[in-house]
């Protein structure tokens, strides 16, 4: 007993030793994992242009080298969250790490258009495995103390990442050509997968009968009925016909079918009463609705730099990079902040300061100047990098082990599911607030009304995550003290 006890009280002490160096290398893998998402989803846009000239093809159908990326992550990122928690997250992000490489290499040797836009939803499915697990990993090997840190850290990679996107593509375009935008994911893809298999910790065996199946069926609806939104969403932007109509049906219909089977499955995809968790529910619907805000700066912004303010494309570029700039910034001190006070309280703070950069937006005196753009912008995306980092520890904090990769897919799939919608929304609302038809040829004075008003119905969404927000504090008021 005595020798059991010895043995026990050894083996913590070398865990303790070694878990230092273990949870930074793991800090390291998920840094670099989020680092490839993110840049594989801003780098391509740089080089739409270029790829239409290159396969003689219309914007329309080049478009669709972003939106299969998206469709991909968006439509399974919830999925394989599930698939890592019932077969292991550790072999499931090196298969996600090791698809995202190949796929690159396929898109960066595509001879034509639609093979390159096939190889973008493979790499998309690798990006959905990326993004969906890193979240589980930090509830999986970090101090509970230290969450919010460790999810600083990760929103500070995604902004470095979204911020380096356009400016490093356009530096491998104008000197390698498009291909480049692509094999440069190679060599760290490489490098993220060998950190994973030396750092991530290794999966426990389950045995068979303690295992869950996986919810094919479930997977497969929601699959369909995300897509289906996400095309509602994405075809035909500044207008709303009869094809984007046929889909938000199909969506309806799908989101039906899908609670149906969800409600009979013997092992669900999603686990419908978890909803029932005032915190769950405010997080996720808080998640979704300041995404829909976050989009007004990269509808709007580049419009109102360019048409109201009258800066080149140098200068715009500029001015749009300072919101992910600021983002990847803020994001390790808003997690020791988080880790300080509280996710639930730093989360009421975040949207408090993103309500008081629309208000400033709004309010804007008709002289316009770049600094009185810029700094509002600078308060909404620090209200929103702190939002972020609080939202997901309040909710990665406490979750089952068994549950932490399906919840972190829900938070990533309400994200982008409020980016999705806030881009045609918030476009739409400007080109109605901007009284013209083709925002390209408006007036300055009528895109600075557009932007104004834009940001005042953005400020609506906000409003609504604090009550929801306000209301999950009534109903655990334990949580917030």
């Amino acid at each position: 007993m005595l020798k059991t006890s010895i043995a026990a009280r050894d083996e913590a002490a070398a865990e303790r030793v070694e878990r230092t160096p273990t949870v930074r290398g793991t800090l390291a893998v998920l840094s670099l994992s989020i680092l490839l998402f993110s840049l594989g989803t801003s780098i391509a846009n740089v080089g739409l242009p270029t790829l239409a000239q290159a396969f003689n093809a219309s914007f329309q159908e080049v478009q669709w080298v972003v939106l299969a990326y998206l469709l991909a992550i968006t439509s399974l990122i919830v999925g394989v969250g599930r698939l890592g928690d019932i077969t292991g997250r550790r072999r499931l992000l090196l298969a996600g790490i090791f698809l995202f490489t190949v796929a690159s290499v396929l898109c960066g040797f595509a001879p034509t258009l639609w093979p390159l836009i096939v190889a973008r939803m493979v790499q998309g499915l690798g990006a959905a495995t990326m993004m969906a697990l890193t979240m589980a990993f930090v509830g999986e090997t970090v101090p509970k103390a230290k969450t919010g840190s460790a999810m600083g850290l990760l929103g500070t990679m995604s902004a470095i990442g979204t911020t380096l996107g356009p400016s490093l593509g356009g530096i491998l375009i104008s000197g390698l050509g498009w291909r480049a935008i692509f094999l440069v994911n190679v060599p760290l893809g490489v490098m993220a997968f060998l950190l994973a298999r030396r750092y991530l910790p290794v999966d426990r065996l389950v045995p068979k009968t303690g295992r869950a199946d996986f919810d094919y069926v479930g997977t497969l609806l929601l699959a369909l009925t995300l897509s289906a939104y996400a095309l509602a969403m994405t075809i035909g932007p500044g207008r709303f016909g009869s094809l984007n109509l046929a889909l938000l049906v199909a969506t309806a219909f799908g989101l039906g079918l899908f609670v149906f089977a969800e409600a009979r499955a013997a092992a669900p995809l999603i686990r419908l009463p978890m909803f029932r968790d005032p915190v769950m529910s405010a997080s996720l619907a808080m998640s979704a609705l300041v995404s829909t805000v976050t989009m007004a700066t990269l509808v709007v912004g580049p419009f109102y730099l360019s048409r109201a303010l009258g800066l080149n494309a140098a200068m715009v570029g500029l001015a749009v990079s300072v919101g992910p700039l600021v983002a990847a910034l803020t994001g390790v001190p808003a997690g020791r902040m988080v880790d300080r006070f509280g996710g639930h309280r730093m989360t009421i703070v975040g949207l408090i300061g993103m309500a008081a950069g629309c208000f400033i937006l709004f309010v804007m005196p008709p002289s316009r100047s770049l600094p009185g753009y810029i700094a509002p912008i600078v308060v909404v995306t620090i209200g929103y990098a702190l939002f972020q980092t609080a939202n997901n520890t309040a909710v990665m904090a406490d979750i089952r082990p068994d549950q932490r990769g399906v919840i972190s897919g829900l938070l990533n799939l309400s994200r982008n599911l409020g980016l999705v919608t806030g881009a045609s929304a918030m476009g739409a609302v400007f080109a109605l607030a901007s009284a013209t038809t083709d925002i390209t040829t408006a007036r300055p004075e009528a895109v600075a009304t557009g932007m104004r008003i834009t940001f005042a119905v953005a400020a609506i969404p906000i409003l609504g995550a604090l009550a929801v927000g306000s209301r999950a504090r009534a109903s655990c008021p334990s949580l917030y003290s």
